[in-house]
């Protein structure tokens, strides 16, 4: 078989410890899943059914332990905002997944952010329009290594937190998610068939605000590592 061109490499996240390199599918991202954020946002944080939105797989941008990401910013936007999420990655596929059964099919988390350009978002928001310019642009989906899901057996209780230039922005813990992740995984799968390489963003806690060139943002979830970036 020929192509019209030569196909792009795959986006592959590193696998901290190892040479391994972990394939990305597809990118799906959970919207308000802290109570504290939803109320940020202006929505009352009761435990209606999750939603979520995607990003293309080039989005992501993989970032090694202990190097600083240049993150141009982006344009058609004044108000750039981070968002730091517990990111899991899909290893093994299927549908309609059982609750009970969901972690099984995680292979692994990372630390990651989903930058928004908040102005787009809330424009199209109020027109009741898609989100994907807000959401899905390029270099959105910053990412830290992965580790592998039994290196890390408490992560659903593991602090998460982000600094702008050595400030405190987002402190919370993975257990205040609304939506766990296995419980993520188990809706997910009722409506996508999930295959190994899916990344899920499962939602960032409240504290969420804009960055302007020259910011570095440095943030993380407990026995994760940190996700450092700075924006150019």
């Amino acid at each position: 078989m020929s192509f019209v061109f030569d196909p792009a490499a795959p986006v592959a996240v590193p696998v901290a410890g190892s040479e391994d390199r972990f394939p990305v599918r597809r990118v799906y991202c959970v919207g308000r899943n802290y109570a504290a954020h939803a109320r940020e946002m202006g929505f009352d944080p009761d435990r209606e059914p999750p939603f979520f939105f995607c990003k293309p797989a080039d989005a992501v941008v993989p970032v090694a332990e202990g190097s600083t990401l240049s993150l141009p910013y982006p344009p058609e936007t004044a108000n750039l905002h981070y968002e730091i999420e517990l990111v899991a990655a899909i290893g093994r596929g299927g549908a309609d997944i059982p609750v009970e059964q969901a972690l099984e099919h995680v292979w692994g988390y990372a630390v990651g952010l989903d930058m928004t350009r908040r102005d787009l978002q809330m424009k199209m928001r109020e027109a009741g329009r898609p989100w994907e310019l807000g959401k899905a642009f390029d270099q959105s989906g910053p990412i830290g290594p992965l580790h592998p899901a039994a290196s890390v057996p408490d992560v659903g209780r593991a602090g998460i937190w982000l600094q702008v230039n050595g400030a405190d922005k987002q402190r919370s813990d993975i257990g205040k998610l609304i939506w766990s992740v296995a419980e993520t995984v188990s809706y997910l799968s009722r409506y996508f068939r999930l295959e190994a390489g899916d990344l899920i963003y499962t939602g960032t806690p409240e504290g969420v605000g804009p960055v302007v060139r020259g910011d570095r943002m440095v943030g993380g979830v407990d026995g994760l590592g940190t996700l450092s970036v700075r924006m150019v």
